[in-house]
């Protein structure tokens, strides 16, 4: 990137975010610390108002806005995509939210940019499986959770958990959003259980703002699924699958921590990591005939135990 291609991104940078950190903009384009002062100061010297306080960061003077910028082709053609994403994966209000933004987005373009993406919209499409009828999701569920998020306000859930088909009422403190395995969760601090929770969103019955501030601190959405993800127990899981039956793995294989896979004489080695081996080999049972277990042995006495008692239930 050349000095006013950087010098430019700096500026969006700095309207982009309250303050910015020198050092983020040196990591950004892969620069000094020193050159990232030059160009702030040439920025300066062009007229623009910022703010520099040591040990803080970088920040434009209230009410100082750029003029309408210019994207890119690719920059214009991620923005129509990850609104059909939006449209597919998030509720009813998220989405209305996103295409108001994109209005305003488009409003900007130069003629031959609006051009590109009107005629791009027919070659980029999201395709959503039917999700099963308890998994509807209220219509302002994201935008509530995010909404609370950022002012601490306590929600009240009324929740149906899927581990034991009951309806409780609960008082959280919502730490953040995140998507996994297909669906959105909500992860908070759980008033009744005094822990923190991940409850999905689909299975929020019903969902309000109380009046009540929270004041505990909580660590960040990322930093606390970074501490899960070192606390699991993970086991780790080998199996052949013969070629021909592979293919039918391919999604849902992740949902139970699918990482590696190389081929080996006639079939394809997967390794698994998973918390739950009693779950896996209920999935495992679904194309036994067509695997085997490589590790760990105890899998297979599992699958047995499992298989007989399938036998005896049915005579």
């Amino acid at each position: 990137m050349n000095r006013i291609d950087r010098v430019t991104a700096i500026l969006i940078q700095l309207q982009s975010r309250k303050i910015v950190k020198a050092q983020t903009m040196a990591d950004r384009f892969g620069v000094s610390l020193r050159t990232i002062y030059r160009d702030i100061r040439t920025l300066e010297e062009a007229g623009v108002p910022i703010i520099g306080e040591a040990g803080v960061g970088y920040s434009l003077v209230d009410g100082y806005r750029l003029p309408p910028v210019m994207f890119t082709t690719e920059e214009a053609t991620a923005f129509l995509t990850a609104e059909k994403l939006v449209e597919k994966m998030t509720d009813s209000t998220m989405n209305t939210s996103y295409k108001s933004a994109m209005y305003k987005v488009r409003a900007v373009l130069r003629s031959a940019e609006k051009e590109l993406l009107e005629g791009m919209e027919e070659h980029i499409e999201v395709v959503q499986k039917q999700p099963p009828l308890e998994s509807v999701l209220l219509d302002n569920t994201l935008q509530a959770i995010l909404k609370s998020v950022t002012e601490q306000k306590v929600l009240e859930l009324r929740y149906h958990a899927f581990h034991s088909s009951q309806t409780t009422e609960r008082l959280v403190e919502p730490v953040g959003i995140f998507y996994a395995g297909g669906h959105w969760h909500l992860l908070a601090f759980c008033q009744l259980r005094a822990d923190y929770r991940d409850f999905r969103t689909d299975r929020i019955l019903e969902l309000r703002q109380t009046d009540k501030n929270f004041n505990r601190e909580h660590p960040s959405l990322k930093t606390y699924l970074a501490q899960v993800a070192e606390q699991q127990n993970l086991e780790t899981i080998v199996i052949n699958v013969d070629k021909d039956t592979v293919r039918y793995l391919q999604e849902v294989r992740y949902y139970y921590g699918f990482v590696a896979e190389k081929p080996v004489e006639g079939a394809l080695q997967m390794t698994f990591l998973s918390p739950d081996p009693a779950v896996f080999v209920r999935w495992f049972a679904m194309f036994a005939d067509a695997a085997e277990i490589v590790h760990p042995s105890s899998l297979r006495t599992l699958l047995k135990a499992h298989l007989t008692k399938i036998a005896e239930r049915m005579g």
